[in-house]
């Protein structure tokens, strides 16, 4: 009998038969709840809306304690940091654009690596301070500028209006005098 991926498979009849083996799943539950969807290393501490992040270090069974963060945001950052100081640029990161803008460490020991993951995390939540603070700061109101209210009531009236070539007197004023009647006039044959 042969077992492959949680099915075993019985070769010795002519039909084989796919019985599925009940199976529980080893590794932590508590880790899988609380780590972040989408975001590498991160995770939620407790109820209180923290989120922490650490990154296992290559070859070894340790890892890299980068803090506690008020944002998944933040911690993803710092993780960014730490992936691309212990695994090289190459590595997989949560924010991938934002590549070129990662602090380096100034060596591979952990508190260099824990340091510059702090500024990044810190630099990213300056960001958004300063997103938050200049959409407050200016107020552009786009209906006021291009008279949007007025511009659709007359939009709205134009509509009421007969188009200029269908009333008499218009472009059209010799349709019946066409030589042949007959012209395609597939626009409003269905």
């Amino acid at each position: 009998m042969d077992v492959v991926e949680g099915y075993s498979y019985s070769s010795s009849s002519s039909t084989e038969l796919a019985v599925t083996t009940h199976k529980k799943r080893a590794g932590r539950k508590k880790f899988r709840d609380t780590r972040h969807p989408f975001f590498r290393g991160v995770r939620q501490r407790g109820q209180g809306g923290k989120w922490v992040c650490q990154v296992r270090e290559p070859q070894k069974k340790s890892r890299i304690w980068l803090g506690t963060f008020p944002s998944p945001e933040m911690a993803a950052r710092a993780y960014d940091v730490a992936a691309v100081a212990l695994r090289g640029p190459g590595a997989p990161l949560n924010f991938e654009n934002s590549r070129q803008l990662l602090p380096r460490p100034v060596s591979s020991e952990p508190v260099d690596i824990r340091a510059a993951a702090r500024a990044a995390a810190e630099a990213f939540r300056d960001d958004d301070r300063l997103r938050t603070t200049s959409s407050e700061l200016f107020f552009h109101d786009e209906e006021a500028e291009c008279n949007m209210p007025s511009l659709l009531a007359s939009m709205a009236e134009g509509m009421l209006i007969t188009p200029p070539g269908v009333h008499h007197g218009g472009m059209f004023e010799y349709w019946d005098d066409l030589e042949d009647p007959q012209m395609d006039l597939s626009l409003w044959n269905d």
